[in-house]
């Protein structure tokens, strides 16, 4: 007798975000990190004569911010090593009259013909 196997099964849990939601998220993380970059070369020069500290920082934030963000967007795919493998094997099923797995928790002993546990230790 050859051995059955079902269809197999997945765990959604264990499927990636599909392509077009992680490119999508990674166009929207840049465009939101240059849209902040613009207010803050637009602070800075709005701000140069009055506040010059704060224009330096938002200054230092326009330039930096460029860089941040090239690298977000092409940080790639995520990894997901904590979650569970995306196959479930088939349970197994033991074989009539087969000896119980290590570690497994013996049968309940059959009532005998007096309705009480048979004791496999009684004599007579």
């Amino acid at each position: 007798m050859g051995k059955r196997s079902g269809p197999e099964v997945f765990r959604i849990t264990g499927a990636r975000q599909g392509l077009a939601d992680d490119v999508r998220g990674r166009q929207r993380r840049y465009i939101i990190s240059m849209s902040v970059r613009t207010v803050s070369v637009v602070l800075a020069a709005t701000l140069w004569n009055v506040e010059r500290h704060v224009a330096v920082v938002a200054l230092a934030l326009g330039v930096l911010l460029p860089y941040v963000a090239v690298v977000i967007a092409n940080a790639g795919r995520e990894n997901a090593p904590s979650l569970p493998s995306a196959f479930v094997p088939a349970p197994l099923r033991p074989a009539v009259g087969a000896a119980p797995a290590p570690g497994a928790p013996e049968p309940a002993p059959e009532p005998g013909p007096a309705g009480r546990a048979a004791d496999p230790q009684a004599t007579g």
